[in-house]
């Protein structure tokens, strides 16, 4: 089954070579004709097959902290072993594409995405964006670190000014960037607490998505205000990530530009089971507190303005492998079952350019396959108990 359809009954699915070659109906003379010419036959029969799952927001290299120092005290070699973990766990969960938004250190998730290609580390297929681009000072460059410090630490993704932000976009494409990644307003879990409205200037963001354009480049925006969403899809970006303060005005500028919506609820729910606890520094908490009450209504606002919604967790705010939960949360907010599916399927597929290869059970499309107990166009949260998952014709054990 994918998304558009309903589950058809038992079929034979023959994949070669890591691809998806034939679907067939199941009779007798068939099963024993494929059974002798194929090297494996995997029985699914009593399960729900369907296209592996999408994530377009995710951080593998990275597991929840409120540690903001680890960033001085962590090897890159470390952060591509916690890389590898959350992508075997990520794929067992029934996700077989990521897009992964942001890494704290050169090469790790440009390394794993060639790795889980490669069938060296059990993974899903890694789209990334490498190193995020930001403001100096703002979400996403180092913070909370004495100066010289922030300068050793420095990754040399900021910039100022439309030349130098062309060319951070230049740099990230050499480095083997798939996509560009902005933080195009204020963050939650950054150490800086000046607000959560625009970063960069219209210039500066009309700069990084022409550059991004010329070189075959999407861009996502991290995004929470209202004017800071408004501002990022006038320039163009593709995805709005997080979207919390969404409003008419904004939706209004997403729409004219064409511009999709990933509101990772999960990564809200997560943060806010840790509130009071201790686990995050006292800037970062109240700027949870201050998001929190908005958190619960970003899709229904958005669904109120018509603005097109695509699936993304955040994951590594929050543990790696509770993906599936924010399917549970989109049809709270008034996505159905089937809705929701295609989110992270079809949907995803296309905005990451990739709708002719995953995102559908098909001949000529990758084998990324997953089964799960239940009809989850019947009922979503069946998505959170994946029993089988096979990527690229490969079965994640």
């Amino acid at each position: 089954m994918d998304a558009e359809s309903e589950p058809t009954g038992p079929m034979i699915i023959v994949v070669v070579d890591g691809a998806i070659t034939g679907i067939h109906a199941i009779d007798d003379a068939a099963l024993d004709a494929f059974e002798a010419e194929a090297t494996q036959s995997i029985d699914l029969s009593d399960k729900t097959v369907l296209p592996g799952l999408i994530d377009l927001h995710t951080h593998l290299s990275g597991d929840p902290s409120g540690e903001f120092w680890r960033a001085a005290t962590t090897p890159p070699e470390y952060s591509a072993l916690v890389a590898a973990k959350n992508a075997r766990i990520t794929a067992l969960a029934g996700f077989t594409t990521v897009r992964d938004l942001g890494s704290r250190t050169d090469q790790v998730t440009q390394m794993l995405r060639r790795a889980t290609a490669e069938g060296l580390v059990p993974g899903p297929r890694v789209v990334t964006s490498a190193r995020t681009i930001s403001i100096i000072g703002g979400h996403g460059d180092t913070n909370g670190f004495t100066e010289h410090v922030n300068d050793v630490l420095d990754s040399g993704f900021t910039c100022t000014g439309p030349v130098e932000c062309a060319e951070k976009v230049r740099l990230a494409s050499q480095y083997g960037a798939d996509l560009i990644k902005i933080t195009a307003t204020g963050g939650v879990l950054s150490q800086q607490g000046r607000g959560l409205e625009a970063h960069f200037s219209d210039t500066e963001m009309s700069a990084i998505v022409d550059t991004a354009e010329s070189l075959g480049l999407r861009v996502a925006a991290h995004a929470h205000g209202a004017r800071g969403i408004e501002a990022a899809a006038r320039a163009g970006v593709h995805t709005i990530e997080h979207g919390t303060y969404i409003d008419e005005a904004a939706a209004r500028a997403m729409n004219e530009a064409g511009t999709t919506l990933i509101p990772t609820l999960m990564a809200f729910e997560g943060i806010r089971q840790n509130l009071g606890t201790g686990f995050y520094t006292p800037v970062v908490e109240a700027k949870i507190r201050t998001v929190s009450e908005f958190a619960g209504t970003i899709v229904e606002r958005a669904r109120a303005n018509d603005v097109r919604i695509a699936f993304g967790t955040d994951a590594g705010v929050f543990p790696h492998g509770l993906n599936a939960g924010e399917f549970r949360l989109l049809v709270a907010g008034g996505l159905s079952n089937r809705e929701a599916l295609a989110s992270a399927t079809t949907v995803a597929a296309e905005l990451i350019g990739l709708e002719d290869t995953i995102g559908r059970i098909a001949p000529g499309f990758s084998a990324d396959i997953i089964a799960v107990d239940g009809n989850p166009l019947a009922d979503v949260t069946v998505l959170e108990n994946v029993d089988w998952t096979m990527v690229r014709g490969r079965v994640i054990e």
